[in-house]
């Protein structure tokens, strides 16, 4: 071992070298498995960009035709009187 430059480090130093090297991969893994899981389950509890309004679900029904223009429109007063339009 003496023309590769390594002496004074026996077998015992290589061992733990590699046995270092290999946790140091895997908790490199173990990270962005972790910050993966993370991101994704941010990303799925977000609230959707489009999302739906009582207002918007009642236009909705008024346009496919389920409700007349009378009850879309006491529908739609009684919302904004709630608030909720």
């Amino acid at each position: 071992m003496h023309g590769w430059g390594y002496e004074g480090m026996g077998g015992w130093t290589f061992g733990f070298m590699t046995v270092g090297m290999v946790l140091l991969w895997i908790l490199i893994i173990l990270a962005i498995v972790a910050l993966s899981r993370y991101l994704l389950r941010e990303s799925r509890s977000a609230a959707p960009t489009g999302a739906r309004t009582p207002a918007t679900v009642l236009s909705e029904r008024f346009a496919r035709g389920e409700i007349d223009t009378k009850e879309y429109r006491e529908r739609l007063e009684a919302l904004r009187e709630t608030g909720h339009g």
